[in-house]
């Protein structure tokens, strides 16, 4: 393992990392926003979702630069309490990890089904393109509205994982189409080439063909995609949850605290969502900058 990453940090990715500066900074935001998100029980320093510990009158403290604020609360508390530090790592974990495994799945069937398309062709190909264009025509977060709203209706009692999968489910639901087209159009350049065509005249399985030999091409520019997407998703699930059909109440992810703050926003208890929402806007941001270097990494024309 560590020759592996010796030989990427040695690789021309890898001086094109350490040769951009901008690609160093979002690394090192990204990684500080995901450490204190994963390990945010031993992190933050109040747990702000155990009710015990809450105390209504230390409820809407300023910051600490602020008068009548309280030094252990750095960031300032919200209407029920609750440490907007702590809040922040606890609510970014949850958009964190919703994004990730939207990522996750709409890759897998985007690309199988870019795969399928691209390689077989005809029948096949026009079928699933059909319902791509089919699934571009709505847009993102409508459909995802519905998903979510249409599981909430159905399982209004349900628990947290449940709750979760059908919002992974609604952000993914669109979020495939743009990894099978992206692979569809590398694969019908690829199953042109020579190794394609040896492999076919020597006898291999077309669904060997495509796993062991078409698709470790294809994945540059997959993998610059879903770098990006990782942003959209998590900017999707707060847009989710401040319309209030995202993340649960009782585990509020990032949008659910700008939707809290926005009803105390006019009163003069800003902190309260301009906290979250910068929260938001630095983890999306060092994310799709991550996302540029990449595409400009892996583009053999801009080096």
């Amino acid at each position: 393992m560590a020759g592996f990453f010796s030989k990427l940090w040695d690789s021309d990715v890898g001086y094109s990392f350490r040769s951009s500066p901008v690609a160093v900074g979002a690394a090192i935001v990204a990684f500080i926003c995901v450490f204190c998100a994963v390990f945010a029980n031993v992190v933050a320093p109040h747990n702000p979702f155990d009710l015990a510990t809450l105390e209504l009158s230390d409820a809407r403290l300023p910051p600490f630069w602020l008068p009548e604020s309280n030094p252990k609360y750095l960031l300032g508390t919200d209407d029920q309490g609750r440490d907007i530090l702590s809040a922040l790592m606890f609510g970014a974990r949850i958009s964190l990890l919703v994004g990730l495994a939207s990522v996750m799945l709409s890759l897998a069937v985007g690309v199988g089904l870019g795969l399928m398309a691209g390689f077989f062709g005809g029948v096949v190909d026009a079928f699933i393109m059909r319902f791509c264009d089919v699934m571009l025509s709505f847009p993102a977060i409508l459909v995802a509205l519905l998903i979510a709203g249409v599981g909430r209706a159905i399982f209004p009692n349900a628990d947290e994982s449940l709750a979760f999968g059908v919002l992974v489910i609604s952000i993914s639901l669109t979020g495939w189409v743009q990894y099978a087209r992206t692979v569809r159009g590398s694969t019908m350049v690829e199953r042109g080439k020579e190794y394609v065509q040896a492999a076919r005249v020597t006898g291999v399985a077309p669904v060997r063909i495509m796993v062991k030999h078409v698709l470790p091409n294809v994945l540059g520019p997959v993998m610059v995609l879903a770098t990006i997407q990782v942003a959209t998703a998590i900017i999707t699930e707060a847009t989710l949850s401040f319309l209030g059909v995202g993340a649960p109440p009782t585990s509020p992810s990032l949008g659910t605290l700008i939707r809290v703050g926005n009803d105390y926003l006019f009163s003069g208890e800003w902190w309260i969502t301009v906290f979250p929402g910068a929260m938001l806007v630095v983890i999306a941001l060092s994310v799709n900058l991550l996302g540029d270097w990449l595409r400009d990494a892996l583009n053999p024309r801009l080096r």
